[in-house]
């Protein structure tokens, strides 16, 4: 569609769109995405989620809210600030509008602003009329009966004529800001292929949401956000756990070994187990297990038996693999682990994002029991580090813990595709014949630099040994209750996954090599990139650290953190990774701790960094 004489240019935009969820949200949300993806927009989004499955239709705890910015510049987040909320029924209003910058145009449904609907949202009065919006942009629009109008020709009853009606807020939302409406169509037309009437019916609804903004006095112009001037290269939209997907399919088929993965459905993580499903030609077995527990031993005999061994779950999955775990730390086998984290503790907030289980991650089993620990920084980079946990899980022959979480499982961003040729291959440590020619094959033998042991899969000829969860003698892996030998192999665990350093980058700093440094970890990175960028901006001295190796430390951290005169640690916990900062190099950093199922705002690191200036 072709912008209007009335359209202005501007750089960026955040919009949400919140309803019931059953409203179709998320969907609505996903193809402004798509589409502002195609127009060459860089983007940052971030659907939230209800916690409860289905909670009361037109209650607070049953709003669906997915926000978005587009920008025609480079970006690292959803946005602090949107400039539009479309809201669906009076709940949907109330708990997003605090999202909305003054002055900022809030679309409602009238339709639903009624009595009954007041009460299910515990509002004593209407929003529409006691004040709630008068520092707002109000456009009331009665999109129910809109929506029946448009799909009348097609004789549909009331309940399927309703959920039409987020396509008609995406018109709307298309004609704001100048969108191409074709792709949404072609979607719709594949979505609803030999399920007519619907196909046409949704796509009529688009339309006649366009048609409808385009004529309504009270919008008096529409808005373009030109494309982004983005690296040359081959782009696509991406999800986090879509990302983390790909990148450990992509780690097999370099290390030319298969893959199986044993998951328990938990969310958010269980995207990873749909998308790892559908790469069978890749030799990639999916098995849905009926607990955590046996998830995870499927996936460490899957490792035993030559392939890579993955488990996905989020933090009490991984609470309950805490004991196999151990027994994947004694066997020295390789395996991935992917913990995409949620609010805790127990059940917590099964659909909000926290960084809660970097202690869990680090020491969460019993005994000495040392495992590598990565994480990914966003939805993008889940693709990098998800191959990178496989590169290492190789390298040391042992278990490596990915960590994500809910905010970048479930948001999106451009993405530069890789030319596979550019990713490295991966070697691995499987032997074919025996390493003692005077006896038996030792299982334990380690390799000189790395002290990995060699990998033998059963029913190889003469490379019989034994294997389980008692401590085992340093050379044959035959039990073994010497104290010596114990203390030795538990050092020699440590100092295995100690020597990765030497395999890891450096930590490298962005902007400012003195002064304050703000030292993030995980998804905290678009919040922080962008508040310090904007500092320095205004000629203040700061720099931005992120840390995508946790355990061991990048080499070179505490020689970068002894530059600065302040560190600022900003995570999504009571400060888990300042402990790991303190206890390391005996440093006292400023932690800035948010635990409230929720991103930071680049407006909360900023007055962080203002505070330590």
């Amino acid at each position: 569609m072709q912008a209007t004489t009335n359209t202005e240019r501007i750089d960026s935009v955040t919009i949400v769109f919140a309803g019931d969820s059953g409203d179709g949200m998320q969907l609505t949300g996903t193809q402004f995405t798509n589409t502002s993806a195609l127009a060459g927009n860089d983007l940052a989004t971030f659907p939230d989620y209800p916690a409860e499955i289905r909670a009361p239709a037109g209650t607070r705890a049953g709003v669906s809210g997915f926000q978005l910015q587009i920008s025609s510049l480079d970006i690292f987040t959803p946005g602090d600030d949107a400039a539009m909320l479309i809201a669906m029924n009076p709940a949907a209003l109330v708990t997003n509008l605090h999202k909305v910058t003054t002055a900022g145009t809030v679309i409602v449904n009238t339709d639903k602003f009624k009595a009954r609907e007041f009460e299910k949202a515990d509002l004593e009065t209407n929003p529409l009329e006691d004040g709630t919006l008068d520092d707002y942009f109000v456009v009331p629009v009665p999109l129910t009966s809109l929506t029946k109008e448009a799909v009348k020709p097609w004789g549909l009853k009331t309940k399927a004529a309703d959920r039409c009606k987020n396509f008609f807020a995406l018109g709307i939302a298309y004609w704001l800001y100048s969108r191409d409406m074709s792709h949404t169509k072609a979607w719709i037309a594949k979505k609803f292929k030999n399920k007519a009437p619907f196909d046409e019916a949704n796509q009529a609804c688009l339309e006649a949401g366009w048609s409808f903004a385009e004529t309504m006095e009270l919008l008096q112009r529409n808005y373009e956000v030109p494309a982004a001037k983005l690296p040359a290269g081959t782009y696509r939209n991406i999800v986090g756990n879509e990302a983390t997907a790909l990148g450990l399919v992509a780690a097999a088929v370099k290390a030319k070994l298969p893959m199986f993965l044993g998951s328990y459905p938990i969310t958010p993580a269980t995207d990873i187990l749909h998308e790892l499903a559908k790469y069978k030609q890749y030799d990639v077995t999916t098995f849905q297990a009926e607990d955590e527990i046996a998830a995870v031993c499927s996936a460490i005999g899957a490792s035993w038996g030559g392939a890579i061994g993955l488990t996905t779950t989020s933090g009490p999955g991984l609470a309950l693999k805490g004991e196999a775990l151990g027994l994947a730390v004694m066997t020295e086998l390789p395996l991935v682990i992917v913990n995409v984290q949620r609010g805790g503790p127990s059940t917590g907030l099964p659909t909000k994002t926290e960084q809660s289980d970097l202690l869990q991650a680090m020491y969460g089993r019993n005994g000495e029991a040392p495992m590598a620990v990565v994480s990914a920084s966003t939805p993008s980079d889940c693709f990098h580090m998800a191959f990178e946990a496989v590169r290492l899980a190789l390298h040391c022959m042992g278990p490596v813990l990915l960590l994500t979480d809910g905010y970048l499982a479930n948001g999106s961003e451009p993405w530069s595709v890789p030319d596979p040729s550019t990713l490295p291959d991966l070697g691995n440590r499987q032997v074919t014949e025996n390493n003692n020619p005077d006896g038996a094959f030792l299982g334990y033998v380690r390799d000189e630099a790395t002290l990995a042991r060699p990998w033998a899969t059963p029913g190889t000829p003469g490379l019989e040994h034994r294997i389980g969860g008692l401590e085992k003698d340093e050379r044959t892996g035959n039990v073994s209750y010497v104290p010596e030998n114990h203390e030795k192999m538990c050092r020699i665990r440590a100092e295995k996954i100690a020597r990765l350093q030497e395999i890891i980058p450096p930590l490298e700093v962005e902007g400012s090599q003195s002064g304050v440094l703000v030292l993030g970890w995980g998804s905290t990175f678009g919040a922080i990139r962008q508040a310090t960028l904007q500092m320095r901006a205004e000629g203040h001295t700061v720099g931005h650290g992120h840390l995508n190796y946790i355990n061991p430390f990048p080499k070179n951290l505490g020689e970068v953190l002894a530059r600065y005169d302040k560190v600022v640690v900003p995570e999504l916990n009571l400060g888990q990774l300042s402990k790991l900062i303190r206890e390391k190099y005996l440093l006292e950093v400023i932690s800035v701790p948010k635990v409230q199922g929720l991103p930071f705002k680049v407006s909360e690191i900023r007055a962080a960094i203002s505070e330590a200036l």
